[in-house]
């Protein structure tokens, strides 16, 4: 195995810095179109951020096999959904989007539908057999192998590949940026998670965790700079977990002999190399773990203007007790002590969370102490939802889906309340204050105002001058707020 160590010394920053500007040189944009492509693909996706740059991924691997990607699934002859298994909610989705596609078939029967992400590596060869809705099935650890899957459909096969891997990390390949508005994207830099949360099926569709290295990050990076791209999200199912040492799973880390360990970059040496290189990107990152997010990290924010002042760190309950039965390596006090030191670091910071109610055996105490956690951190915003048991996962093996559905949806909807009241409040701190805002592009509703983000993550409206464009960093002052979302006059 060749082992490639960088971010030694200030030396190696510069010589990666130059050798990533020399492959730059005379390099042509890639966009997700070619003339010559005779073939086209739909690609839908569902569920995380993660699926979204695995559908960009896809989407370079095809078009280097003849395809080009639309937007009009009547013109497709390959139709694909990027799948999330997180929920059941979720999987019903695709099998209602299958059949709907399904349909489209009496028209074009040559058209094929393929299943990929997580959904396909939990279900496999089952919804090829049992429910014959799709033609090809391959999970997130196996696009490489689509071009062979796409032959074996030609020759009138069903094609399913969803092996996973212990090194992939498709470090190698330039997304075809098909989700992005041209001013923000995407960088993957952590696969897998080895967390075993009860509640989760991650851990068993996508692996164990492995790392990218980090030269590939910093060249793609450089590529989305040199297109005119303004912010870059770090991806990981745990970005904290980020770990390079020449490659390999992160639990095989220990193993390794004192001088290898010596030279490994860890998470927040990968954030400030990248800040530091990009001082004119923002950089965000997501997802974080609270067992693993530690004070250099806190502190690397700190330090970098250009780092997004905002940290999803999703904690799930209040309770000590549903703690423990979900498997997170994390308690109450534990948690609150991260928020304390991230605010006594970064006290203008936006926090978010992962909260699930109606977890097995929760009783109305946890509830409570859920509830209790949320008035002490205020969150500015978040993701809810009620428990919904994954087959496969220890949850579902292990504990006993307890809570009634009614009981679910009322603590769902007190959760939600309570959330809708914190970022309120959080928004109204914004009022009267300049803040400086990432134009994305139009309003939704009105083509007289863009939208953009704060470095909070929040979004803000405000109406055009005709002197800014998408990209374009401005200063707006906040005049009013909802919940969700801040209002205001460009400065």
């Amino acid at each position: 195995m060749r082992i490639n160590f960088i971010f030694a010394n200030m030396n190696r920053d510069k010589h990666i810095t130059k050798h990533i500007d020399e492959k730059l040189q005379g390099k042509s944009l890639q966009y997700s179109q070619k003339p010559e492509n005779r073939k086209k693909v739909f690609i839908e996706s569902y569920g995380c951020q993660m699926n979204m740059n695995d559908s960009e991924i896809v989407a370079s691997i095809l078009l280097k096999q003849g395809y080009n990607t639309t937007d009009n699934v009547d013109d497709a002859d390959l139709i694909l959904i990027n799948t999330c298994s997180i929920r059941e909610k979720a999987e019903t989705t695709v099998r209602n989007r299958l059949k709907h596609f399904n349909k489209l078939k009496q028209n074009k029967p040559q058209t094929k539908i393929g299943l990929m992400g997580c959904m396909a590596e939990r279900l496999k060869e089952k919804i090829l057999e049992e429910e014959k809705l799709v033609d090809l099935v391959v999970g997130p650890d196996a696009y490489r192998d689509l071009p062979n899957l796409i032959n074996e459909l030609e020759d009138g096969r069903k094609a399913v590949n969803v092996l996973l891997s212990k090194e992939e990390t498709y470090a190698d390949i330039e997304p075809v940026r098909i989700n992005s508005n041209g001013v923000s994207a995407f960088v993957s830099i952590t696969r897998g998670c080895d967390n075993m949360c009860t509640f989760c099926v991650v851990p068993f569709t996508r692996g164990r965790e492995r790392s990218r290295d980090p030269e590939s990050i910093l060249f793609e990076i450089q590529d989305l700079q040199s297109k005119g791209f303004k912010e870059v999200t770090l991806l990981g199912q745990n970005v904290d977990s980020y770990l390079w040492y020449g490659g390999g799973l992160k639990k095989d880390f220990d193993k390794q002999p004192d001088e290898i360990k010596a030279q490994a970059v860890d998470f927040a040496q990968l954030l400030d190399k990248v800040a530091t290189r990009f001082p004119d990107i923002r950089i965000r990152f997501s997802t974080s773990n609270p067992q693993d997010f530690s004070l250099d990290v806190i502190k690397t924010m700190a330090k970098h203007p250009n780092i997004a002042k905002h940290i999803h760190l999703p904690v799930q309950s209040g309770s000590d007790r549903i703690l423990k039965l979900m498997n997170r390596k994390h308690s109450v006090a534990e948690y609150k002590a991260k928020i304390d030191a991230i605010r006594r670091y970064i006290p203008d910071v936006a926090i978010s969370q992962d909260l699930i109610a109606g977890f097995s055996t929760e009783t109305e105490e946890d509830h409570r102490a859920t509830l209790d956690l949320m008035d002490y951190v205020k969150y500015d915003f978040g993701f809810m939802f009620a428990y919904s048991v994954r087959p496969g996962t220890l949850g579902a093996k292990k504990l006993n889906d307890d809570v009634p559905h009614h009981v679910k949806l009322r603590r769902l909807r007190q959760i939600i309340d309570k959330q809708q009241a914190h970022s309120l409040y959080r928004m109204q701190q914004f009022v009267g204050k300049e803040v400086e805002v990432l134009i994305e592009g139009n309003s939704k509703k009105s083509d007289r105002h863009w939208m953009g983000r704060n470095s909070q993550n929040a979004v803000v409206i405000f109406e055009k001058t005709g002197q800014e464009k998408p990209g374009d960093l401005v200063k707006v002052l906040i005049d009013d707020c909802t919940s969700a979302t801040l209002f205001g006059k460009k400065i």
